[in-house]
């Protein structure tokens, strides 16, 4: 009897000691006798949106090899585990099921567009993972919890400054806006440009939404041309910005184009069309600065392009989340994320501190296009 008794306390207490182990692992620490230190990657890789996928992704895992050259986080290599979304959402939330299940990740970058990011942001408030979308800008990305952060500037922060650029720099004081009304990008970017350009004394002529399968724009424009606008605000991705300038063109409408940062990659679609228009962006290859040329070469001699903003989010993301790990000291979820909050550094796209939301706090960078190239006009600081 007393040795079955003692086989029971012998058994409770490795069950207990296995459940301890599998508690901490869900908090960040279940690889630290391990020589490496796994962050997890969710980006769409495949499909429609694949160029910002893969190029957020490509950003990331350069600035991991300067990382891991250099003697890794708390003198532990980096591994990164990425999966493909798709775009998807049902596709997000399965990679970050695994990343964090099977994988046992410490931290999650990613995802990339919005809707994904939104469909697994409350698996990750649940599990209080430190996660930092590199390029996710609808407002409520960081809502879901206090564990979740994001590098790119928010919807409304791009509309707002750019209304505010039409009529300080631009002197405007009439606009129309034509946005996409099945995308909350465009929704929203739209939505928040309308509003401070009238707040700022402006008058918004024409306020127009078009289908995501919209080919032809012709009509919408010919509306647009009779109210006479200065500018004409258009917050989409390029592939879409490029039809509706060439025929912006064609109609013969005179106002100055302005856009977000989904503009970036129009000239590879329409760089006559383009040609003079502005744009916000989160940061520009034209920068002298040296973080700029120096990632400008390092991604260069890796990839043998020129990288767009994503990239140059994808790669500030992952020094964010690697400074903050090294100021913790561990990889505790709590301890990465209070460190993150104290962020104050200083990156491609610009000197990055938090506020009580987790959106970044950094200028914006006002791209002019000329000779078919794209042009650092000005940078705007954070109002």
């Amino acid at each position: 009897m007393k040795r079955l008794v003692k086989l029971m306390s012998l058994t409770l207490t490795g069950a207990l000691l296995a459940s301890s182990l599998v508690g901490c692992g869900q908090n960040g620490s279940g690889s630290k006798d391990s020589d490496v230190i796994k962050i997890g990657g969710i980006a769409p890789l495949t499909g429609d949106v694949a160029v910002y996928g893969v190029a957020a992704n490509n950003g990331a895992k350069l600035a991991i090899e300067e990382i891991n050259a250099n003697g890794g986080i708390l003198g532990k290599q980096i591994q990164y585990i990425d999966y493909d979304d798709k775009g998807d959402t049902t596709e997000a939330v399965n990679a970050y099921k695994k990343l964090v299940n099977n994988d046992k990740v410490e931290a999650i970058i990613g995802a990339v567009t919005s809707k994904p990011t939104l469909a697994i942001t409350p698996l990750a408030a649940k599990d209080g993972i430190p996660m930092i979308s590199p390029t996710a800008t609808a407002l409520d990305v960081t809502s879901a919890g206090s564990n979740i952060f994001r590098t790119c500037f928010i919807d409304p922060y791009q509309g707002e400054n750019m209304a505010r650029f039409a009529i300080e720099n631009l002197n405007a004081t009439k606009a129309a806006v034509l946005y996409n009304t099945a995308d909350d990008y465009s929704i929203g970017v739209a939505e928040a440009f309308k509003n401070q350009f009238e707040a700022s004394g402006g008058e918004i002529v024409s306020f127009e939404g078009y289908g995501a399968d919209e080919k032809d724009y012709k009509a919408i424009l010919t509306n647009v041309k009779g109210q006479n606008p200065d500018v004409l605000f258009l917050p989409d991705y390029y592939n879409t910005v490029g039809l509706i300038a060439q025929q912006v063109k064609e109609v013969g409408i005179n106002a100055t184009l302005l856009g977000a940062d989904g503009w970036d990659g129009v000239l590879a679609v329409a760089p006559e069309a383009a040609e003079g228009a502005y744009f916000c962006n989160h940061y520009s290859t034209d920068d002298s600065s040296e973080e700029v040329q120096n990632f400008l070469k390092a991604y260069k001699d890796k990839y043998n392009e020129e990288p767009v903003s994503f990239a140059a989010l994808g790669y500030d993301t992952v020094k964010i989340l690697a400074a903050a790990i090294e100021k913790a000291g561990t990889t505790d979820y709590d301890a990465v994320v209070n460190a993150l909050t104290e962020t104050n550094i200083t990156t491609v796209t610009g000197t990055i501190t938090y506020d009580e939301n987790r959106n970044p706090i950094k200028d914006v960078a006002i791209i002019r296009i000329e000779n078919g190239q794209n042009k650092l006009y000005t940078k705007i600081n954070p109002q």
